[in-house]
């Protein structure tokens, strides 16, 4: 009897010895820092890395979901320490690529993939004539408004800095302290994004047509003061420093807030948070004279160097292998349907539009708008410093003085 169980043990040995199992130091591993979108961000990617890993099983996934509030402080401190990941998803990147920290996007993404980028996408990571990040995905800012509450007040729907003024005014008549007629966020969240706004809807931005930082310019300062006006004036939420663009989105789902710039997953944020309001979407109000400029905000997928590797050619194959596996068109497609965005590829936006030819509208404003000028290597200090004039600005200090000591002091 003890000879036949020695004989099956041998047998079940021999036959385990079979099985084509991979030796954990014969794996490729990479780690992924992937920001936090929503509040389900975390289930699209565990079931990625779980399909990923099944198609690939010569690599091992680890997905991490940061929210947006850590990801600086965490990235940095990896970073200082040696310890950066091989793939992060971020929104800045001058400052990664003036240290020569990034690989080149021509050295991971192949032919097949950078040919499926809308161009504009593609070269929007473009430093020195060289492309150093993917675009994962897009989102594009409109005006959002309560028809319903624009109706009662019989007010129209304002094209005009002047028409904002004069639809606020009927708006505030009508409903009193009940709704706020506009709704602006100057939060160290997002406040840049406000600057965005109202300065290029003016004729203005964060440079001048040769690309040079012109943050005191003229129509950046008028601009700024009509945003701030419209705030001193009780057209807008009452603490526009710290209620975040989340904030504003519950009150405009709620009614509260009348009219909005806003992205164009607000739908989706709506529909989650069950809100049900008659609302319409069209082109951000510019001052007299000026072209509406819609907003368009482009996050990236970044790779960073491991000279630690000790296989090179491996790490940049299962690299490789990672964006060929998101970007596929139907999974790509389906992560921009989950979390509310645009994608950046052709071939994803051809597949949406078939079925939601609001994906078509929102294609078409997308290609048309204007982005931070993230490739600037004093970005991060620009953005900062925008939010401060804001800030500062809504507790009375002059605008003009304001810009003035941010253009100094990114031109020092």
């Amino acid at each position: 009897m003890k000879r036949k169980i020695a004989l099956a043990m041998v047998l079940a040995m021999t036959a385990s010895m079979a099985q084509p199992v991979l030796a954990a130091d014969s794996k490729t591993t990479l780690d992924v820092i992937i920001s936090q979108y929503g509040t389900q961000t975390q289930t699209w990617w565990t079931q990625f890395e779980k399909d990923f890993e099944a198609e690939n099983p010569d690599i091992d996934l680890n997905v991490e979901i940061v929210s947006w509030n850590d990801l600086y402080t965490k990235v940095n401190t990896l970073v200082a320490n040696n310890n950066a990941p091989d793939i992060l998803n971020i929104d800045v990147l001058a400052d990664y690529v003036a240290d020569d920290l990034l690989m080149p996007a021509t050295e991971y993404a192949s032919e097949d993939l950078q040919a499926k980028f809308f161009p504009a996408f593609w070269e929007a990571s473009t430093i020195d004539d060289t492309v150093y990040a993917l675009p994962i995905l897009a989102s594009c800012r409109a005006l959002f408004y309560n028809k319903d509450i624009l109706d009662e007040a019989g007010a129209s729907v304002p094209t005009t800095w002047a028409e904002v003024q004069e639809t606020a005014q009927k708006i505030k008549d009508k409903f009193g302290d009940d709704v706020y007629p506009w709704g602006i966020d100057m939060t160290t969240d997002e406040g840049q994004a406000a600057f965005s706004y109202y300065t290029w809807n003016n004729g203005g931005g964060f440079v001048d047509e040769n690309g040079d930082w012109a943050l005191n310019s003229d129509k950046n300062v008028e601009a700024l003061n009509f945003a701030i006006g419209l705030v001193n004036d009780g057209y807008t939420n009452s603490d526009p420093a710290n209620e975040t663009r989340y904030d504003l989105q519950d009150m405009f789902g709620a009614g509260k807030v009348a009219m909005m710039i806003g992205p164009n997953n607000i739908p989706t944020y709506l529909s989650d948070g069950g809100y049900d309001i008659n609302y319409d979407v069209t082109t951000i109000p510019a001052n007299e004279g000026c072209d509406s400029v819609a907003m368009g905000v482009c996050d990236r997928l970044e790779v960073f160097k491991d000279d630690s590797a000790e296989d090179q050619e491996a790490r940049t194959a299962a690299i490789s292998k990672f964006f060929d596996f998101f970007y596929d068109d139907e999974r790509y497609a389906d992560y921009m349907v989950f979390e509310g965005f645009l994608p950046t590829t052709q071939t994803a936006a051809d597949l949406l539009a078939k079925d939601d030819d609001t994906f078509a509208s929102w294609i078409d404003i997308l290609q048309s708008c204007n982005f931070y000028p993230a490739t600037k290597t004093e970005w991060a200090d620009v953005k900062q410093g925008v939010i401060e004039v804001e800030q500062n600005a809504l507790l009375g200090d002059d605008v003009q003085t304001l810009l003035d000591d941010l253009q100094a002091d990114i031109a020092d």
